[in-house]
């Protein structure tokens, strides 16, 4: 993958081009300036600037809820409770 693939990708993800549209741009232009670049040093002075943006780009970018394992976990209860209380009334009836 290139990196200005992988750099679209990731301001994609975060949502921050809306936000922040020229720091996104700028990222996506260094990171295409890397791919095409020949000479290590020019890569590296790219690579380090698109570094910083993305610091910053990911700063700004919006609080995103992911569940982390307990909230799965209590999801997978809920939901065999859910079943369980399913099965009992019909049972009973």
């Amino acid at each position: 993958m290139s990196a200005e693939a992988a750099i679209r990708r990731e301001i994609e993800r975060l949502g921050v081009d809306d936000i922040a549209p020229g720091l996104a741009a700028l990222a996506v232009d260094l990171a295409a300036a890397i791919d095409e670049a020949d000479a290590p040093t020019a890569k590296a002075v790219a690579a380090r600037e698109v570094r910083a943006l993305m610091t910053e780009l990911r700063s700004l970018a919006p609080i995103q809820s992911e569940g982390d394992a307990l909230d799965e976990l209590q999801e997978k209860r809920k939901a065999r409770r859910g079943g369980a209380e399913g099965k009992g009334a019909r049972s009973g009836s």
